[in-house]
């Protein structure tokens, strides 16, 4: 597989709870835990497979999230993800140092794509 086509297939997994965003430390950065899709899975499987690769959370990868426009979708898909386990296992291939929840107000100013942006702007606690 083509670097380029990697890029184009890489899914972010937006996992969201209580009012929180899951970020993961990545090359020296905090971003959202993405990987490529298995041969026939869906953005939604391959999100939900990440995370628990990654962190040892069980979440559900819910709901594909649009670009604004459709046909402005040039990035990586973007999944929605409800947490299923308070803990995570302890096959993560991150430590828990290199996890972090943070409040979607902070998140949102640290450089998501657009859709994960818009999302959590319309789901922000009062």
């Amino acid at each position: 597989m083509a670097l380029e086509q990697a890029a184009e297939e890489l899914v972010d997994a937006v996992v969201v709870n209580d009012g929180r965003l899951l970020l993961v430390n990545v090359q020296g950065g905090w971003g959202l835990p993405s990987g490529v899709p298995e041969e026939a899975e869906t953005p939604q499987a391959t999100a939900a497979r990440v995370v628990y690769e990654l962190t040892g959370y069980l979440v559900d990868g819910s709901s594909l999230l649009e670009s604004q426009p459709p046909a402005a979708a040039d990035g990586p898909s973007a999944v929605v993800c409800h947490l299923l386990s308070e803990d995570p296992s302890g096959e993560a291939q991150l430590t828990a140092g290199q996890l972090r929840w943070a409040p979607f107000a902070e998140a949102i100013d640290g450089g998501l794509p657009a859709p994960v942006r818009a999302y959590l702007e319309g789901h922000t606690p009062v």
